[in-house]
């Protein structure tokens, strides 16, 4: 028999391994071996050890079976010879394939797959974003997607590297469902800073970006008995379903040249409206100064803003634009992320709401997941105190500036009658087009998409009537690979595709 002895003490603790849920126990009297290799085969052959997985090291598993290093080695031996198993030096020892054929599970019939939802539907679901991102391009013009490449990796390691190294070990526990006590009072540095926003760190509640901002916010007004926010139109599609999945409705207010008009939202009775002034989405348009003191007046008299500061930081041919919240904190709750200014994949932002939803939006979020990650947390408050961010933003512009003017001289080029929307600001252009396009703006992405050319049709973001369009991301694109896909849209259009 080739069990090691083991004493009392040893015996204390159950032996076995967590690979496989092997019990060297389970072994009869004098066939360990056999027994380890039986298992491994299996194991092979049924998947659960697939092509490329590595094995634990001889000497790890011998030693959690508690059993003599030899047995293992054979074992493995063994499979080696059948061509189940091969050594690679130090990368140990890798699963080759199953020699054993396999019988064929029993037949059962199939459940039909979920529909793939339909690109640029007239009236998309919540799938259809995943799809189109899923969606292989060969250029990518889609709107909301920040220049990825230009992440400040080497600020962020310093950073993380910085934070790590003076973080005592209670800091690795549980954090504050309300976000981490040194972002809370960067954010409120920033916002002062850069929105002119005067906000107590206490009033910051750390997110999961805008779409759980709004989940928050949905959920605290519905059991606040608003079942109703309306939203601008055109309006941002993902924004609108991430309320409306909350929310009762959410009913269209048009917007013009001066941004929403708010005798169309008095007219909705709707107590709450969704805005995105600083830039509007798609539009481009900033809320002017008449209608900003009308929507002001509105939310005097009980009106509730859900300000979005969609892209408020990425400017380039005109002043900044003051926040709304700066004006009237009583009546506004406040959100913005870093998702366009560093990535989405931070999945951070943060929430400021009047003090009469205070507790109710912190209880939502407890409950939604106990408080984002600490760490990378903290590695931001560093980045925004060392004015790293700042600096991150200094580089962007004049890049999103030339990606923009390559954008604006290649719709000159090749979709002459054209109409470009808010150049002055973001990381997305919107282009409408005159009646006589001859297809509808979901044709056209639809076309443009099977060429190769990612982009989103403005009829995605309307329910309103308006004119044909597209919305065009640039920001993540190189001048020549815009300058391409604006070709391709030209010989769509020209009926030459």
């Amino acid at each position: 028999m080739n069990r090691s002895k083991v004493t009392p003490a040893q015996g204390s603790i159950t032996a076995g391994a967590d690979f496989l849920q092997l019990d060297a126990a389970d072994a009869p009297p004098g066939g360990l071996g056999d027994w380890l290799a039986h298992r491994l085969r299996e194991a092979i052959s049924d998947g659960r050890l697939p092509a490329g997985s590595r094995v634990p090291a001889t000497r790890v598993l011998a030693a959690e079976l508690r059993i003599s290093r030899g047995v293992v080695t054979d074992a493995y031996r063994r499979l080696t010879e059948e061509g189940r198993l091969a050594g690679r030096g130090r990368g140990g020892t890798v699963v080759l394939a199953a020699a054993v054929s396999v019988p064929p599970p029993p037949f059962v019939t199939p459940v039909p797959a979920a529909p793939e939802p339909a690109l640029f539907a007239a009236d998309p679901v919540p799938a259809s974003f995943d799809a189109l991102r899923a969606a292989p391009a060969r250029i990518d013009l889609s709107p909301g997607v920040p220049d990825l490449a230009a992440f400040p990796r080497a600020a962020w390691l310093r950073a993380e590297r910085a934070v790590l190294d003076a973080l005592p070990a209670h800091e690795f526990g549980y954090g504050d469902p309300r976000g981490s006590a040194a972002l809370r009072r960067a954010v409120a540095r920033w916002l002062a800073r850069n929105r002119g926003i005067g906000a107590d760190p206490d009033e910051v509640l750390i997110v999961a970006g805008a779409a759980q901002a709004l989940a928050l916010l949905g959920q605290v007004f519905g059991r606040a008995g608003i079942s109703e926010v309306a939203v601008e139109d055109p309006g941002s599609l993902g924004t609108r379903q991430h309320l409306g999945h909350w929310l009762r409705a959410t009913p269209p207010v048009p917007v013009d040249a001066e941004g929403i008009r708010v005798d169309a939202l008095r007219a909705t009775g709707a107590p709450a409206v969704l805005l995105t002034p600083a830039h509007q989405f798609p539009t481009g348009v900033v809320l002017g100064g008449r209608r900003r003191r009308e929507l002001l007046h509105w939310a005097g008299e009980g009106g509730l803003v859900i300000e979005d500061d969609y892209d408020a930081e990425h400017r380039y041919d005109r002043p900044p634009v003051p926040a709304l919240r700066a004006v009237l904190p009583e009546q506004v709750c406040y959100m913005g992320s870093v998702s366009k200014l560093l990535a989405p994949a931070l999945r951070t932002g943060w929430l400021l709401v009047p003090p009469r939803y205070r507790e109710a939006a912190l209880a939502a979020k407890r409950f939604a997941d106990l408080g984002n990650p600490v760490l990378p947390q903290l590695v931001l408050a560093r980045l925004m105190d060392s004015g790293e961010l700042e600096r991150h933003l200094r580089l962007l512009r004049p890049r999103h500036r030339r990606r923009r003017d390559a954008m604006i001289a290649a719709i000159g080029a090749h979709l002459p009658g054209a109409v470009v929307h808010g150049a002055a600001a973001g990381l997305h252009l919107t282009v409408t087009f005159p009646a006589g396009l001859g297809c509808g703006d979901a044709e056209l992405a639809t076309a443009a998409l099977a060429h190769g050319v990612k982009v989103q049709p403005l009829s995605w973001h309307a329910r309103l009537p308006h004119p044909p369009g597209l919305v065009l991301g640039y920001a993540a694109g190189t001048p020549g690979g815009i300058e391409e896909g604006i070709a391709v849209l030209g010989r769509l259009l020209r009926g030459q595709g």
